[in-house]
């Protein structure tokens, strides 16, 4: 595997010249910007030139990582030449989130099912159920394929996310790159590091990824409870204040963070499903435990590799952990770093959604809050 990677700013234009070493043989360019950088699309155009042979897959970001470096307003672009395994790509448009679980499938059914050992799916990040999402594409792919990627971001703004799917940055678009080879190893690990607090409720109404009542009582009126003075914030202050989920028999246990807020009925929307029956308990924020959930995902993802160094490691994690760890955001790539070596190159972005499958032996989920890490090798 050969790969070479640059970021992009307004202000330096490119950092290392695009296409210096791989050019035509680059298969893959993982693209993570900025919303505001990614609607120019004249960054697009440049990787697109340098790399013609190459599928461009990507997202916007609520922050890019580059290496162990988080930034914002940038672009980080790279390049993937593999030697022995190949990828194809693929995308679907969805027109609102009652057609995840459709898109879902829709998009399973545009891959290649023959050799085919993973695929990594970045969505559209605010219409849509990305639980739903993720149903759909499991029931029409094979049941040894797992999913890992995550949902586009758009800062802490909520207004429009846009997916590159080897094409102009475009909005209502998920993008999915499936992997084929046997020489090519990948691994996975997703891993909060959340504390909870205040009383258990149970969730009395709900329908998908839309909340009503907790113990039959307005959701919205008992988060601005909660919150106090932060509640003028609302949505983005929710991301400080995530929701657990479990079921009656605690057979799962799922975060989810608030993409939007309706007065009118007084409902929450998440970013995946909150099941009627379940129990619901608000988290807050520990430091120390969000950098040791990063480590622990990264081992995770190390593991099922058998050890192996990675190569490549695709980082996605939630803008809610950015907010709360500030300055000390880069503790937590940095602790990656040290987990999967120095010959791993970096890349990734904050989302509003990490997918994933817990451990090898679960189906994949919808996430929030957690970092979520996909590697590769062909060593």
């Amino acid at each position: 595997m050969k790969i070479e990677q640059s970021r992009w700013t307004q202000k330096e234009g490119w950092a290392l010249p695009l296409g210096e070493a791989l050019g035509k043989t680059a298969q893959l360019v993982l693209i993570f910007g900025a919303t505001e950088i990614l609607k120019q699309g004249s960054s697009i155009e440049e990787i697109r030139k340098n790399y013609p042979g190459a599928c461009l897959c990507g997202c916007s970001t609520a922050g890019e990582i580059y290496g162990t470096t988080v930034s914002e307003d940038s672009l980080v672009a790279t390049a993937v030449e593999f030697e022995k395994s190949r990828i194809r790509c693929s995308r679907v448009e969805i027109g609102s989130a009652a057609d995840s679980l459709s898109v879902g499938q829709r998009l399973a059914d545009a891959v290649e099912k023959e050799g085919l050992k993973h695929v990594f799916v970045l969505s559209e990040g605010l219409r849509i159920n990305g639980s739903e999402l993720v149903k759909g594409m499991e029931k029409n792919l094979p049941g040894h394929v797992k999913i890992t990627g995550g949902l586009a971001g758009d800062g802490v703004r909520f207004k429009e996310t846009f997916v590159v799917a080897d094409s102009s940055p475009e909005k209502n678009t998920i993008a999915l790159v499936g992997f084929y080879g046997d020489d090519l190893k990948i691994g996975y690990g997703s891993v909060g590091g959340w504390d909870p607090f205040g009383p258990e409720r149970i969730i009395t109404r709900s329908k998908g990824n839309i909340l009503y009542e907790l113990d039959n009582k307005s959701a919205l009126t008992l988060y601005k409870q909660y919150l106090g003075e932060h509640a003028q914030g609302l949505p983005a202050t929710g991301l400080l204040f995530p929701l657990s989920i479990r079921d009656e028999k605690g057979a799962f246990s799922l975060v989810r963070t608030i993409l939007s807020v309706n007065e009118e009925d007084g409902s929450l929307t998440f970013a995946g499903d909150v099941p009627e029956g379940s129990y619901a308990r608000l988290m807050k924020a520990n430091f120390d435990r969000l950098i040791e959930g990063a480590n622990r995902a990264a081992k995770d993802s190390h593991d099922i590799i058998g050890g192996k160094e990675a190569e490549l490691a695709i980082l996605v994690s939630c803008v809610g952990r950015k907010l709360i760890l500030k300055q000390r955001v880069e503790e937590e790539v940095e602790g990656v770093r040290e987990i999967l070596g120095g010959k791993a190159v970096l890349t990734g972005f904050y989302s509003y959604g990490e997918i994933a499958p817990v451990r090898t032996d679960v189906n994949c989920a919808l996430h929030n809050q957690t970092m979520t890490i996909t590697v590769f090798s062909e060593r």
